[in-house]
């Protein structure tokens, strides 16, 4: 007796990846470990499972929720890792003597929280992460906002915002306002200002911290200030100015933006912005978010920041770290709301028509010359009429056609055929005028 069918599905929150979406993903991952590589950064890999006291109590109440946990086959409680940063602590204290420091390393992997889906955010994701561990040099901090700038760059985009904030800034205005012990539902609630208005965030703070209202609105002046960078640092100054940390945090704030400044990061991409908190409780020092200018409701597509005590839940070893991670996911969502994406199911730019059936040696050896001058390339499997192929071709998304009967074959000739304009020329297929040909095309 046959089995019922089952019905094919995927499960909320995850998503298959047909070859027009995950071509454009490969490309930002390949941009990404490149720009990485470029500054040092190497690779490393953890398990998709942790302990569960490995990832428990480590992000923050809401992300305890939002963990995949589960007792395996050994009847051991494990974690679906929900992001890198905390398998990266522990991948450190476990390894610190053969890695050495500071080190660098760059990882790129799935994630899963189990989170409401919404646009641009899913319960399997993946993360792009870069960190430096085993400093605490302000350089680090700089150089994070030299990747980033970086990278976004490398990805084609020119108007991007990162903004800079210090989790000392907020901690010292808290120690003035005696809120330091009750600093973890504060931050919570003022990282929500942007989604949820001012006046909720003072009632949230009230009501998890159980801070005054005049409390909680003293914080809230910090977070609204308004100006250049080097206005916003001048009120900020004002405001913490009496707290060791506060002081700090306002002193390495300066020294970030005019470091990276100098560094080449254009002015206008750095903005000082004393609200943002990051909801994850292990940051300490310098944090991050990126925003594109185009679409700054999607949310921050890159973020991060400083985190020197993480290590120290699984070793005494001082193991500082800081960094930040590319949200893939919510930045190809973007790019495909911005119309920046191509539509295209193939990663080869060039299509070899498979024109007379006795001629098969002829194309492969075409389509081998092409592949030797670094360009992908794809042969037709049969026979069949031009027209099926050529539509074949321009559906796939393919950016020219070489087509050679009989005829081209003996004069050592090949029709180049341009799929988007139509147009199509001769190319000679002595020399290394065809490559030539191939590689304008292709650009």
């Amino acid at each position: 007796m046959s089995q019922p069918r089952i019905e094919p599905r995927t499960l909320p929150g995850f998503r298959d990846y047909l070859p027009a979406a995950m071509i454009p993903r490969e490309r930002l991952i390949e941009t990404a470990k490149r720009v990485y590589r470029s500054y040092g950064f190497t690779p490393i890999d953890t398990p998709a499972l942790e302990y569960l006291d490995v990832l428990t109590g480590k992000g923050s109440a809401e992300t305890d929720k939002q963990l995949y946990k589960f007792q395996d086959a050994g009847e051991r409680w494990v974690g679906m890792r929900f992001d890198l940063t905390v398998p990266l602590a522990r991948f450190v204290a476990q390894h610190a003597a053969e890695l050495g420091t500071p080190w660098k390393r760059y990882h790129i992997a799935s994630v899963w929280r189990g989170e409401r889906p919404q646009r641009g955010r899913f319960r399997e994701f993946m993360q792009c992460d870069f960190d430096t561990i085993g400093t605490l040099a302000v350089t680090a901090d700089v150089e994070t906002v030299l990747v980033i700038n970086d990278l976004f760059s490398s990805l084609g985009f020119d108007a991007f915002t990162i903004r800079l904030n210090n989790r000392l800034v907020l901690n010292g205005l808290l120690e003035k306002l005696e809120l330091a012990d009750r600093a973890v539902p504060v931050l919570r609630a003022l990282d929500k200002l942007a989604k949820i208005g001012a006046d909720k965030v003072v009632d949230e703070m009230v009501e998890t911290s159980g801070a005054a209202a005049e409390q909680a609105r003293e914080v809230l002046k910090l977070a609204v200030l308004q100006g250049t960078n080097d206005e916003v640092l001048s009120q900020v100054d004002a405001l913490v100015r009496g707290s060791a940390k506060g002081e700090e945090g306002v002193s390495k704030l300066r020294t970030v933006l005019a470091a990276a400044s100098a560094a080449g990061v254009p002015p206008r991409r750095l903005k000082l912005d004393v609200s943002i908190a990051r909801g994850l409780d292990y940051y300490t020092g310098t944090i991050y978010e990126t925003f594109l200018d185009a679409l700054p409701s999607i949310g921050s597509v890159c973020s991060g920041g400083r985190y020197d005590n993480l290590a120290g839940l699984f070793t005494s070893q001082q193991l500082p770290g800081i960094g930040a991670s590319l949200g893939l996911d919510r930045l190809l969502d973007a790019m495909q709301a911005l119309y920046l994406i191509e539509k295209v199911s193939t990663p080869a730019p060039v299509f070899v028509v498979y024109f007379v059936e006795s001629r098969l040696h002829d194309y492969l050896q075409l389509a081998a010359r092409v592949r030797a001058a670094g360009l992908g390339c794809e042969l037709y499997p049969e026979a069949k009429k031009i027209g099926k192929q050529l539509q074949y071709a321009d559906k796939r998304g393919f950016t020219v056609a070489l087509i050679a009967g009989d005829d081209e074959l003996a004069a050592g000739t090949v029709q180049l055929k341009h799929l988007k304009t139509g147009e199509s020329r001769t190319v000679p297929t002595s020399g290394d005028a065809l490559e030539q040909a191939l590689l304008e095309a292709a650009r």
